[in-house]
């Protein structure tokens, strides 16, 4: 991602959670606001500024080069509420700014199996796999670290390229190139 971007760019960070990307864009010089719903989530964040908000209602009086919409949020089922979250993105662009989306490569919906590993000291759990629908998968993710867990069962829709430049039109939005071999990281453009 941060090869997508110009150097130093400003960045706002959409479902920003701890921060364990904002960290890394911290690190690589960009300045951040990191914006998620949870204020204990928000409260780890440390060398970024912090908003407390829902996505979807965020309409910030700056604009950013960069608008990041991580952690698989395209792949939400309600379709009503990703295209909010598409809208606030376009929202908060400076006019020659762009959109870094992450998704679920598209072979993850046939392949995604259970599985246990450690990175960066976290363990890392997908438990409960299922498929409600050919287009559907249902899990839990599982985080541990120094002895605490945290859990998060999601469900989510497969977002093939037709499904996705068509949701990102609606926003007023194009994409202007895909950044890996397996698509799941893109970025877009009014």
């Amino acid at each position: 991602m941060h090869a997508a971007v110009p150097d130093g760019a400003t960045i706002v960070e959409l479902g920003a959670g701890a921060g364990r990307v904002t960290r890394g864009l911290l690190e690589l010089g960009h300045e951040v606001v990191a914006v998620d719903e949870s204020p204990e989530m928000l409260a780890h964040i440390r060398g970024a500024r912090t908003i407390c908000a829902s996505i979807e209602t965020l309409s910030l009086a700056e604009r950013f080069d960069v608008v990041l919409l991580a952690s698989y949020l395209v792949n939400e089922t309600n379709d009503s509420l990703r295209a909010s979250w598409l809208a606030a993105c376009e929202r908060q662009l400076a006019p020659d700014g762009c959109v870094i989306v992450q998704r679920h490569g598209l072979s993850w919906f046939d392949r995604a199996q259970p599985y246990e590993r450690v990175t960066g000291g976290i363990t890392l759990r997908l438990r409960e796999v299922s498929r409600p629908t050919p287009d559907l998968l249902a899990a839990t993710m599982e985080y541990e670290h120094d002895g605490r867990r945290w859990t998060h069962s999601y469900t989510h829709c497969r977002m093939d390229d037709d499904r996705l430049e068509a949701e990102l039109a609606r926003a007023g939005l194009r994409v202007d190139s895909y950044l890996t071999d397996d698509r799941g990281w893109l970025r877009a453009r009014r």
